[in-house]
């Protein structure tokens, strides 16, 4: 279960570490990083961030089982969707707690989900669906994700009380919407003919490209009320880093000395969470830093 959102103790530590990051000639961006990890979990996907410092992802228990959750300071939920495996993408950044996130139901397709008020409520996709997951969610309730159709092709969309928008960048032949802020601007990634991904920003009319410099793959993962954009994205021989997009300036970052990096959701704060492997292949942790 890697991140990317479609492939797929905390607080108790101490500050661990943090790097300079620079793209040009801009300011120097510091990310001061600290460790983020369900206790006695194997693995830990930290996906998502609220203003209040609320955190929602995924975690391995010792019996290799995944579960999503909601850590809230030191107290920790554990969500499971009745209908299977569960895992918990993001949530909005003020008022009341609702969680998007997907399920695995028994016949192996993943459905998206809302939890709020304590239920679940499929996010199934438009008609003729036959697979969603529910990655982002705004305060306006607005959600944003991706479904397959009957052809097996990757949608994005953005779901609105009842009504389902199919979102598609152009020439691309997968979609797939990963943020929408309170202003309504959308972050997407999207694949194209020859299997380079690449990330866009959409403002309700038109698709800007938003992509790391220099990255073989870019991932956005999330954008924030001031339009901030958090990434994962990959080399040129498939590692991966995390990075942000701020007032139209790339920062780059990595957990420090490790294999590997992903940046996931972001707040108001200057708060971002997401996932690292201290060793080649190894279990995935969770982090928070702030820049």
């Amino acid at each position: 279960m890697k991140n990317c959102k479609s492939m797929l103790c905390v607080l108790g530590f101490a500050l661990a570490c943090s790097v300079h990051a620079r793209a040009g000639d801009e300011p120097k961006l510091t990310f001061k990083f600290t460790k983020a990890n369900i206790p006695g979990a194997l693995q830990t996907y930290t996906y998502g961030v609220n203003n209040a410092g609320v955190m929602v992802g995924t975690y391995q228990d010792k019996n290799k089982a995944f579960h999503g959750y909601i850590l809230n300071g030191k107290k920790l939920t554990t969500l499971d969707d009745p209908k299977g495996t569960t895992s918990c993408n993001n949530l909005p950044p003020n008022g009341a707690l609702a969680v998007v996130g997907s399920y695995l139901n028994s016949s192996g397709a993943e459905v998206g989900f809302l939890y709020k008020g304590g239920k679940f409520t499929d996010i199934p996709g438009p008609m003729g669906s036959t697979a969603s997951l529910a990655i982002g969610i705004n305060d306006q309730g607005a959600i944003v994700g991706f479904y397959s159709d009957t052809n097996n092709a990757t949608h994005g969309f953005i779901l609105k009380g009842k009504t389902y928008t199919t979102l598609d960048v152009p020439g691309a032949i997968a979609t797939v919407a990963t943020g929408i802020n309170d202003k309504g601007k959308i972050v997407l990634y999207w694949a194209d003919s020859n299997g380079t991904y690449s990330s866009s920003l959409y403002n309700g009319k038109t698709y800007k490209t938003i992509n790391v410099p220099g990255a073989a793959n870019t991932f956005a993962s999330d954008i924030n009320t001031a339009g901030d954009v958090t990434f994962q994205w990959l080399d040129s021989s498939g590692g991966s880093h995390g990075a942000l997009l701020q007032s139209g300036k790339y920062y780059k970052f990595n957990y420090p000395k490790a294999k590997y990096t992903y940046a996931g959701g972001l707040n108001d704060k200057s708060l971002i969470v997401g996932g690292y492997e201290a060793t080649s292949k190894g279990p995935v942790l969770g982090f928070k830093v702030t820049f």
